[in-house]
């Protein structure tokens, strides 16, 4: 699968611009804030109809206007397909396929594969729990659509059963059947959910550690292990021995909703332990191993964005990735960098066909 072209109107700091790719590798090159990341957060759009970067649509319109359009076209699998992505304030999103409108944005996610690398993946390490709870749902919701569905389903009864817990604490008052009926609903969703987790790590932690050892020369061990209280205790045993909590809290403590992901180097947790490198390095392992994952269930090779991840890293640890990117396994790649003569250095070692895109300030065409 293939980008063949992006067009944008009116989106972040674009007013109106076009760009026709290369089917291996593009690099979009420039100083800060002349929207490198932009390009790439486009192309992210057209997968997952939303912003990798902020998801508040309205801050995605080019400031003075009131609407944007971000048009793609692809070659997947010997077809032609044409995904737009538009937002008018006030209104709702837009997502069409070949004109078609989707009713549903769930029903498009998985049909362009695709993986970022960027700076703003150390939330994974630094941030909440939820942050790594999204990183692990995205990755799965992308190759199965079932469990897309038990999750949106479990965090609608999730909130159902916060709205009820509110209500009794305000009103003083207290009804365990309809109490009940969500516990029962949060299970029905809540235990598939669970046990995918648990396949889906057992899968990908071996992939994503045999892709940091070739990133660090197998100078260090990391780990990534599922952190859930469902593996001590069913999920409705869970809900029962955490009711006066919840009813004091006013909010649901126990489920899948509270689970995480534990990363650790050399036995310890990286977020205290790492270093800048070996986190940069934990990240981007993570990520391909992503790749990986979301290649071998879905049979089709993502599109992989390299959001400015040569920063901070050794040369010894960025030629590791370059080798590691030079081979069939990759398609096509979207790289972005403030160092035009790195960029272009690295990607003439590849040895494959690219197009370089020089951004300025202020470029609208």
């Amino acid at each position: 699968m293939i980008l063949k072209s992006l067009s944008l109107i009116n989106y972040k700091n674009f007013v109106s611009r076009s760009f026709d790719f290369d089917p291996k590798i593009n690099c979009f090159v420039g100083n800060n804030g002349v929207g490198k990341t932009n390009v790439l957060d486009a192309i992210y759009h057209l997968s997952f109809g939303k912003s990798y970067f902020n998801p508040i649509t309205s801050q995605n319109i080019h400031h003075g206007t009131d609407f944007f359009v971000v048009d793609g076209h692809y070659e997947k699998e010997e077809r032609e397909e044409k995904v737009i992505v538009s937002a008018k304030k006030g209104q709702k999103k837009v997502i069409k396929r070949n004109g078609k409108l989707y009713e549903r944005f769930a029903d498009h996610i998985g049909f362009l594969p695709l993986v970022i690398i960027s700076p703003a993946d150390r939330d994974l390490i630094i941030a909440g729990s939820e942050t790594r709870r999204k990183f692990m749902d995205g990755v799965i919701s992308q190759s199965d659509t079932s469990y897309l569905s038990n999750l949106l389903n479990y965090t609608k009864a999730l909130s159902q059963r916060n709205a009820l817990l509110k209500y009794f604490a305000a009103n003083n008052t207290f009804d365990q059947d309809t109490l009940s009926i969500y516990n029962d609903q949060l299970c029905q969703y809540g235990n598939p959910i669970f046990e995918k987790r648990q396949a889906f790590i057992a899968k990908f932690a071996p992939i994503f550690q045999e892709r940091y050892e070739a990133i660090s020369g197998g100078t260090e061990q990391v780990s990534l292990q599922y952190a859930s209280k469902l593996s001590e205790s069913p999920l409705e045993h869970l809900l029962t021995n955490a009711l006066n909590k919840d009813r004091m809290l006013q909010y649901s403590s126990a489920g899948i909703h509270k689970d995480d992901l534990q990363f650790e180097i050399d036995g310890h947790p990286i977020k205290k332990f790492g270093s800048q490198g070996q986190q940069k390095s934990f990240l981007i392992a993570l990520k391909l191993a992503q790749f990986d994952f979301i290649k071998a269930e879905n049979k089709l090779t993502p599109i992989l964005l390299l959001d400015d991840i040569f920063d901070k890293l050794d040369e010894k640890r960025v030629a590791h990735i370059i080798a590691l990117v030079n081979t069939a396994h990759f398609g096509q790649i979207f790289i972005s960098d403030t160092h035009p003569e790195r960029t272009e250095g690295i990607i003439k070692e590849i040895r494959q066909s690219y197009e370089l895109f020089h951004l300025e300030q202020n470029i609208n065409t």
